[in-house]
């Protein structure tokens, strides 16, 4: 039987019967033989949204951390009081790893849970419940040339069902809270990352000085 290519672009290939074709290769995949920063892994409406991405998508990513404030630590009511499991494209990690600086292009994904209990069989604590939110980080000099820092913040809610698309969310909001808390404060970085709260950002910075 003579074969058949079917190029859907660069992909990995698989023969079928005697026919070749070509299976995509996952995102991160993609990325990291491409060079292509987290940007190429997020979709924007024409009015400037970001489409919520699937979480098969970040879960794949790297971790960095997963604040908690919770609400009986903060007089009943914390601004956040869920963990926030983060990840960061791995691309833009490898950067990180090198050079110790957040390349253009850095997207960071905070997804949102609940405290479901705080008691197991190995003692008392904080335990992650349901997935309860989802927000978004990203580095971007052309779209956001004007906002401190390049950074943009977006939020798709803290409550099931997430909405669709996201706009920024206003520098007053974000940024502003960023630039007076950022890990610069303790000569971690100069940039608005909360660097100090995750390890693994502190340990790849670490490495950097042996």
């Amino acid at each position: 039987m003579k074969k058949i290519a079917l190029s859907l672009t660069a992909g990995l290939a698989v023969a079928v019967g005697g026919i070749v074709l070509f299976q995509a290769p996952p995102q991160q995949a993609v990325a990291a033989e491409t060079g292509k920063s987290g940007l190429s892994f997020l979709k924007y409406t024409a009015d400037g949204k970001i489409v919520r991405p699937e979480p098969s998508m970040y879960r794949k990513w790297v971790y960095v951390g997963t604040p908690l404030t919770p609400n009986d630590m903060n007089d009943g009511e914390a601004s956040f009081p869920e963990f926030h499991a983060v990840y960061m494209d791995p691309v833009s990690f490898a950067a990180f790893e090198k050079t110790g600086e957040y390349p253009n292009g850095t997207v960071l994904i905070k997804e949102l849970s609940a405290v479901g209990t705080k008691k197991a069989s190995s003692g008392n604590g904080y335990f992650m419940g349901e997935f309860t939110g989802l927000e978004i980080t990203v580095k971007d000099s052309v779209r956001y040339k004007d906002e401190p820092g390049n950074w943009a913040y977006y939020s798709f809610g803290h409550k099931y069902p997430l909405k669709a698309e996201a706009a920024a969310n206003g520098v007053a909001s974000c940024n502003a809270c960023h630039d007076r808390n950022r890990s610069a404060k303790e000569n971690l970085s100069k940039d608005w990352v909360f660097e100090q709260y995750y390890p693994v950002l502190s340990a790849a910075r670490a490495n950097l000085k042996k």
